[in-house]
């Protein structure tokens, strides 16, 4: 942390420093000094040369310097140099509002199929063995001997062996609610034959992303026996600042990006934008979703996510770090020429990349420092305070 006294230091080093160099600019003579000040204390001053209390020199104070603003400061070209002292100028461009951030790569919930029974009963023949396991539409998963699904079908044939429609499409419809499937109502209606156990088949192709059965097992309606994923498409779950929430909408386009595959970008789109922020975090989840050829992205993959959402067109930009955040201002150092710098206040709007909006305190053409903004801003400060104590 920097103290008073080390603010001080850099203060006085640089005006010490600009007064060496400005006598190879112009002779003594023509300029005028006021008084002779010591290097520490600004409170001690002379009217002419000698040595302050602590032995040092004391330093002129030169009436063009007095000239300036009170946050004004004038650095010698060498300290300038010395410092790395880097600018840019404010320019008139766009800025894409691009939104970076990561994501999680989750199953498309609107192709899972969650498999559950309408009766109880128990598992026979199960056919997939564990997670993982890819199967085909109407590949048989697994059978199943439930005593209520035998009676069920003994009703209906009988209804069949009777003639009568009531009773026959209220049997039927039995079936149905038990879950039953069509191909064996239609088997039933072909071979008049009852069977002890009841086959289940695929609804859709992909793989069994949960199995929570084996083979013998008794199971009742309440639980759930596998859910199937097709991995054909995904979603990205991502969340984004607060501050950015109001430039993502569903349908922009976004790119995701992983470090196991270099050089790749998977193309995609937003889906769905969640309605609250999270409480804790203060971040927006959106959805976002992606072709998946080849089943290259996996469940639970972690990558780089960014939305883009249009561009912001006839703005002023500055690049991002010459911005100086303090918590309740922002700031820039402006470079006048000549070694002469100011702080200027600013008021910033969007970020994207390296760049950043600027809505006032600048105007195009002006220089920033990008680089030893930070001294320079220190030593504005300090001068700054000097100067509403001593009143000058």
């Amino acid at each position: 942390m920097i103290n008073e006294f080390n603010l001080s230091l850099v203060f006085f080093l640089g005006l010490f420093l600009t007064t060496v160099n400005s006598t190879t600019l112009a002779d003594e003579e023509d300029r005028e000094v006021l008084y002779w000040v010591a290097p520490m204390d600004p409170n001690y001053k002379k009217d002419k040369p000698g040595k302050s209390p602590m032995g040092m020199d004391l330093v002129p104070v030169y009436k063009d310097e007095q000239q300036e603003t009170g946050s004004e400061v004038v650095i010698a070209p060498q300290v300038v140099q010395n410092l790395g002292v880097r600018t840019a100028t404010v320019e008139r461009s766009k800025l894409w509002r691009r939104v970076s951030t990561v994501g999680f790569v989750d199953y498309d919930e609107s192709k899972l199929s969650h498999i559950h029974l309408r009766t109880q009963g128990w598992i026979e023949s199960l056919t997939v063995q564990s997670e993982g396991d890819r199967v085909q539409k109407g590949q048989l998963l697994f059978k199943l001997y439930s005593p209520e699904l035998v009676n069920a079908q003994e009703e209906y044939l009988q209804a069949l062996t009777i003639g009568n429609t009531t009773l026959i499409n209220a049997s039927k419809q039995r079936l149905f609610a038990l879950g039953v499937p069509s191909t064996e109502i239609k088997r039933l209606n072909r071979e008049r034959i009852a069977r002890q156990t009841i086959s289940y088949y695929a609804p859709q192709d992909g793989v069994v992303s949960s199995l929570n059965v084996r083979d013998g097992m008794f199971v009742k309606p309440e639980n759930q026996i596998a859910t199937l994923a097709d991995l054909s498409t995904v979603w990205v779950t991502a969340e984004i600042f607060e501050r950015q929430s109001g430039w993502v909408e569903v349908g922009q386009p976004a790119e995701v990006r992983f470090s196991y595959l270099p050089g790749e970008k998977f193309k995609g789109q937003v889906e769905y934008v969640y309605p609250n922020l999270d409480q804790m975090t203060r971040a927006l989840t959106v959805r976002l979703k992606f072709d998946n050829p080849g089943e290259t992205l996996k469940p639970n993959m972690f990558g780089d996510v960014y939305i883009f959402s249009g561009a912001k067109e006839n703005i002023i930009v500055v690049p991002r770090e010459s911005v100086i955040r303090t918590g309740t201002s922002e700031r820039v150092i402006l470079a006048k020429g000549e070694g002469r710098f100011e702080p200027r206040e600013v008021i910033t709007g969007i970020e994207s990349g390296d760049w950043i909006e600027i809505q006032s305190g600048l105007n195009e053409g002006e220089d920033v420092v990008i680089s030893g903004q930070f001294l320079i801003d220190s030593e504005a400060s300090t001068k700054a305070s000097f100067a509403r104590m001593t009143g000058q």
